[in-house]
């Protein structure tokens, strides 16, 4: 009923008549005047047990509309005049013509879900998209939108107030967890996709106090290339969570070192790593030497600027530094060293997450055999 209401609500800016609609069950669930919605209508209720379709009274005429998806509901407006009997017509025709128009709208995001899914056949994808009114050869870019904490339905109708233009950005709930938005981008005038996807996320975080993970395809130049954007979208967000667990955006063509990791085969990584840190050394490294080698990759192997930032004596960054050396072999001062140890640190973390997942799924396994 979401159309109904938009449509009486609009009415509302310059009808001077009140106007309501009331369900099967006999309470106004939209209406000009706001409060009167929720209450009981017992005429407009007798009026759709009657046989009339349209039926003028004492002082409001009425109108029962019965549509083929079974919805079925009484429309009224105060008066018995001509005039008001106008608005009853105009009213009622507006109302069908955008459930009509808002039946359409499901079944063509339904369309561009199975699109996004692959489960659409190539060749049937221009064909449906001129059926349903969706330029096939306009670029488009997928944001796909992970909601980790928060209503993905509050998310989905803040997103729909940020992008209202539904005949060029579309917005597709895949899940419980998951929109997508594919928008439309101008060829000459290409945005930067980092300041859409800021912009979401501020928004969705000030708004619906959400926390969600967005992750940016490349743009596709067909409808049916934006399958392939989401798909660039989900790797981006499977592979960021993996290596940059603390960043919100991901970006399909700023996935790093860590697009390549992730398609290195599990028995490759752990040759690597057994070459690396032999006997597990790294596993003898504490959370203090940890952090330490962290800050002192985020600047660039500067030794002053890590002493500054963890508030501690050069000699004490020094001697942790000898720490790493003497239990791994790497002497991070060297570039070729710290390279090494940055390469196998990403390779265990991506391997600690397949191993959870693993665990994850054979878990559920056995719990969906008992």
């Amino acid at each position: 009923m979401d159309e109904v209401n938009q449509v009486i609500r609009k009415a509302a800016e310059f009808l001077e008549r009140t106007a309501g609609v009331v369900d099967a069950q006999g309470r106004v669930v939209a209406a000009t005047n706001p409060d009167l919605v929720g209450r009981p209508d017992e005429e407009a209720l007798a009026v759709m047990s009657g046989e009339e379709l349209t039926l003028v009274g004492d002082e409001r005429c009425f109108q029962h509309i019965q549509l083929a998806n079974q919805m079925e509901f009484v429309l009224y407006v105060q008066g018995s005049d001509a005039i008001a009997q106008s608005y009853l017509g105009l009213l009622a025709n507006w109302i069908i013509a955008a459930l009509a128009d808002g039946s359409m709208e499901e079944e063509r995001l339904a369309l561009l879900k199975n699109i996004l899914l692959e489960n659409e056949l190539p060749g049937d994808i221009p064909l449906k998209a001129r059926e349903f009114k969706v330029p096939y050869a306009a670029p488009r870019q997928a944001y796909l939108i992970l909601v980790e904490e928060g209503d993905s339905l509050e998310c989905l109708e803040t997103l729909q107030g940020l992008f209202p233009r539904r005949k060029q950005d579309f917005l597709i709930a895949i899940d419980e967890e998951t929109i997508v938005l594919l928008k439309e981008i101008d060829r000459e005038q290409r945005q930067d996709p980092d300041v859409l996807g800021t912009q979401i996320l501020d928004t969705l975080n000030a708004e619906s106090m959400a926390k969600v993970r967005i992750g940016i395809g490349m743009p596709a130049e067909t409808l049916k290339d934006c399958a392939k954007s989401y798909r660039e979208a989900s790797l981006a967000l499977t592979v960021g969570q993996i290596f940059e667990s603390e960043s919100y955006l991901m970006r399909y063509d700023k996935l790093g070192l860590g697009r390549l990791i992730y398609q290195l085969p599990p028995t490759l990584c752990h040759m690597f790593l057994d070459e690396v840190f032999p006997d597990n050394c790294y596993d003898s490294l504490d959370s203090e030497t940890l952090l330490t080698i962290q800050k002192f990759f985020e600047n660039n192997l500067n030794g002053s600027e890590t002493s500054r930032q963890l508030f501690v004596h050069r000699n004490t960054l020094v001697y942790r530094l000898d720490k790493v050396q003497k239990i791994t072999g790497l002497d991070l001062r060297i570039f070729d060293d710290a390279v090494l140890f940055k390469l196998a640190a990403m390779v265990r973390r991506y391997l600690e997450k397949q191993d959870r997942a693993s665990l994850s799924s054979s878990r559920a396994a056995k719990w969906w055999r008992n």
